[in-house]
């Protein structure tokens, strides 16, 4: 008995020196498999958070050229693969012949765990969805996220549903066959297991996420599968801080490989077998159009908190003022399925997205379709389009304006009609414009009409103009200079 009892408190002991010297815990690991050699470690786990610094990057952090340069707390708060990397990444090949080399060429950074496909031609099947997201909305976009590394290579990667697949995706929760159990939301989001190994080609998700798509509210579906996908392929994690296979997860848009992940995985595939050709007219024509300093916009609506501008098939994002990295971007990556060029949107009281383009509308709940396309008939409304829509809150009651050329419609949302089929004048609205192009509600109680590239702002107490306006929507909203 007295040796039990001495037994145990040693083991506390060693506990609490590991804890009080900041030893690195390895969870939900055995002993046994700590003591395996690296190459026994065939997946990648994606954490939420890494509660500890794990070395397989420490030569990095205490050189010069430190990942952590730009801003060490937010680099190191980023979410990040929770399992040391093996095998270790290095900044140059360990071989004899990369240490020759002149020390004007770069070395590679990104790593390779030592397999790869020995085929171009992939499929992939989806076994489970997350509850999230409709079905459609997962496909295209693990499809997005493949397409990401098929672009640089011969690799095709191709959806099956009832065929044997070399990639086999699933969304699991807690133990689910494989010693690497999940954790419910937060924590763990998912893991791969790369080729030539026991459980090659499957990818694992965590079914509990709160999965999205570039949502400020969630997990990225998109970003962690690209990452998943370069495990899958036999990419290991990379040193370049901004590449999809950095060990720490960010996200960014639009979804783009850095010239790292492409180095990576033509080392291991090749280059594509073709080359697109440049259209240098129409890269011309696409930028002048996403210039939001000097263009008008076609819709403006505030949702969740944040404001979006839409102009053709394109958004831009503005959250506390500022835009969002990553934008302008595809509006179809937030809501899959809404047409180009919608006409107006807003945010209801209970959360759904209106959305309008021409005789039809759509209703989305966050990222989900809800109904759509349904005619504007089914409103009461007597006309083809809308040129702006526009939630008004006052005294805790929800009111609607849908506007088209110099008239406006009060919207009736308890029975989903217009109250009247006869529009009344836009001259109540004093010193508005005669057209406007979109509309919004601030967070301020400021109703925000737009025109061409100016913006006019309403009080809703005085109910006219505030003094000062019109303004340029370029200059208050996105930075422009007042030359641009």
């Amino acid at each position: 008995m007295m040796q039990v009892v001495v037994f145990c408190c040693s083991v506390l002991s060693l506990q609490l020196f590991l804890c009080s010297h900041g030893v690195p815990v390895f969870e939900g690991r055995t002993v046994k498999q700590l003591q395996e050699k690296p190459h026994s470690n065939s997946h990648v786990v994606l954490k939420k958070r890494g509660r500890h610094r794990q070395d397989a990057l420490n030569q990095e952090v205490n050189s010069k050229s430190s990942l952590v340069s730009r801003n060490e707390t937010e680099f190191w708060n980023r979410p990040r693969c929770g399992v040391p990397d093996y095998p270790k990444v290095t900044p140059l090949d360990a071989s004899n012949h990369s240490r020759k080399r002149s020390r004007k060429q770069r070395g590679k950074r990104f790593a390779l765990f030592g397999g790869r496909w020995d085929k171009f031609d992939l499929t992939y099947r989806i076994l489970r969805f997350p509850w999230q997201m409709s079905e459609d909305k997962v496909r295209d976009v693990l499809k997005e996220a493949f397409e990401v590394w098929g672009a640089v290579t011969p690799l095709t990667l191709r959806e099956v549903v009832n065929e044997r697949a070399d990639i086999i995706i699933d969304f699991n929760r807690y133990w689910h066959g494989d010693d690497l159990p999940f954790d419910g939301p937060g924590g763990i989001l998912a893991h791969a297991f790369f080729p030539r190994t026991l459980k090659e080609g499957e990818v694992h998700f965590d079914y509990d996420e709160h999965w999205t798509v570039g949502n400020s509210v969630g997990t990225d579906l998109l970003q962690v599968a690209a990452h998943e996908f370069g495990h899958v392929l036999g990419l290991q994690h990379s040193l370049e801080p901004d590449a999809v296979m950095s060990p720490f997860y960010s996200d960014s848009y639009p979804l783009k490989l850095s010239e790292d992940d492409k180095r990576g995985i033509q080392y291991l595939y090749g280059p594509p077998r073709y080359t697109p050709p440049d259209i240098t007219e129409t890269n011309e024509i696409e930028t002048e159009l996403l210039d939001a300093c000097r263009t008008s916009f076609d819709a403006v609506s505030m949702i969740r908190g944040e404001l979006f501008f839409f102009k053709s098939r394109y958004v831009w994002r503005i959250r506390d003022g500022r835009l969002q990295g990553g934008y302008p971007a595809l509006s179809s990556r937030h809501w899959s399925g809404i047409p180009d060029y919608i006409d107006a949107a807003y945010e209801d009281k209970s959360g759904n997205i209106w959305f309008f383009q021409g005789d039809k509308y759509w209703v989305f709940d966050a990222e989900r379709k809800i109904s759509g396309p349904v005619s504007l008939v089914q409103l009461g409304l007597p006309v083809t389009d809308i040129n702006a829509a526009l939630r008004w809150e006052q005294n805790q009651m929800e009111k609607i304006f849908l506007f088209k050329s110099s008239f406006y419609w009060p919207f009736n949302t308890q029975e989903n009609r217009v109250n009247d089929l006869h529009p009344r004048s836009m001259h109540e609205w004093t010193g508005l414009p005669s057209h406007i192009d979109a509309a919004f509600l601030d967070n301020y109680g400021y109703a925000n009409f737009l025109s061409g590239l100016y913006y006019w702002k309403f009080n809703p107490v005085s109910l006219k103009v505030l003094e000062g306006y019109p303004r340029r929507i370029g200059m208050d909203f996105f930075g422009c200079s007042e030359s641009s």
